[in-house]
């Protein structure tokens, strides 16, 4: 394994300080919750090593709109980076192939490449709505491809698969003999229709997914695998107690007890989200020097300059955070062109995120 420090984390806002920002409009979640913000207080928990796949209720509560799915399909990790880190280094060696779609999350291209195995990229393009082209996966496909990885609904765009179209891909993926990958991270903030756990589509499909994004919660690191393949889950439970043995005990119970109110917490976050996604859209109508595919899912999406502004990106970037106090997410992270920046909508406050998007109208114009 060689590692490399991806720019998502080396220029994230808590590397370059909170406090030096005052409207983060980079962030990909709903704002960050507190244990009083959620209601909650903490028990006398015995501090013990916690169940290895994490503990039965919490894993019940993650599949219980799932009756295809049981419990042993699920297995506890440190969020969802810990989930791909375990996927892509359980499954992955240099004699082996991944495809994978472009732009991304970072930890879906870094860790792979630490592991140094063949890569191949569908790029999503702009001109056609981010939508997954099955032509352009269909020729990265080589006879070393073990799997392929995906992400619904995508960061950093928020484009969603429809349910036909996620199918066609589980079957591709089966046609081709690849398991396949798919981030879900953003799956309970979906505008349409929520999409069904793509694990429960097939024994070759892999899920991801964390309670970081919809419910604001990164810090207690609380994500998990769901595979219907036994033999798959037990390789990766072999990883996890490899690398931690097992979760926290205190971050399992504030998942639980986190899943256990999501029907009386997800509608108020879902008719936020839409409200802040309207503006955005408003704003994004009326500024002539952007363009955008609009998102259906997730919190973020990923705005284009329609030509380099004044002095070009890079002072774009230096104007809007030293003049305006604003920081988005530029295209470099997701290994892109500086012209796209990530917008995430639902982590600042309403006048933070007010005050942001005139900062980025005025820093286009120099």
């Amino acid at each position: 394994m060689r590692y490399v420090r991806m720019p998502i984390e080396v220029e994230s806002p808590e590397e370059y300080g909170y406090g030096n920002i005052r409207n983060n409009l980079s962030e990909s979640s709903i704002v960050d919750q507190s244990i009083g913000s959620l209601g909650l207080t903490v028990p006398d928990l015995t501090l013990l090593y916690g169940e290895h796949r994490g503990s039965e209720r919490l894993r019940g509560l993650i599949i219980e709109d799932e009756p295809g799915l049981r419990i042993e399909d699920v297995l506890i990790t440190g969020g969802a980076a810990g989930a791909l880190f375990i996927i892509a280094t359980a499954l992955l060696g240099a004699d082996d192939g991944l495809v994978v779609v472009r732009p991304n999350y970072a930890t879906n291209l870094e860790t792979p490449r630490a592991i140094g195995c063949e890569i191949k990229f569908v790029d999503l393009v702009f001109e056609d709505g981010f939508a997954l082209d099955f032509d352009r996966l269909a020729a990265a496909i080589t006879p070393r491809t073990r799997l392929i990885s995906v992400t619904c609904p995508h960061n950093p765009t928020g484009v969603m698969m429809s349910e036909a179209e996620l199918r066609r891909l589980v079957d591709f993926a089966a046609e081709k003999k690849c398991l396949l990958l798919v981030d879900e991270t953003y799956r309970d903030l979906a505008l349409t229709t929520k999409l069904p756990i793509a694990a429960s589509l097939g024994r070759h499909v892999i899920s991801v997914c964390s309670l970081s994004k919809a419910y604001g919660v990164p810090g207690i690191r609380v994500g998990w695998i769901i595979s219907q393949d036994p033999a798959l889950q037990e390789v990766f439970l072999a990883a996890k107690e490899q690398i931690s043995i097992c979760g926290s005990v205190i971050n399992e119970w504030v998942g639980e007890e986190i899943l256990a109110q999501r029907a009386t917490f997800l509608p108020p976050t879902l008719t936020e989200w839409r409200r802040r996604l309207a503006r955005v859209a408003t704003w994004i109508e009326g500024e002539e020097l952007l363009e955008w595919v609009a998102p259906a899912g997730g919190v973020v999406c990923f705005p284009r300059m329609k030509a380099d502004p004044p002095g070009g990106t890079e002072a774009f970037y230096q104007r809007l955070l030293q003049d305006h106090g604003t920081y988005v997410g530029p295209g470099h992270w997701f290994e892109m062109s500086d012209r796209y920046f990530r917008l995430g909508y639902a982590w600042p406050t309403a006048d933070e995120l007010e005050a942001g998007l005139v900062g980025i109208s005025a820093a286009l114009r120099g």
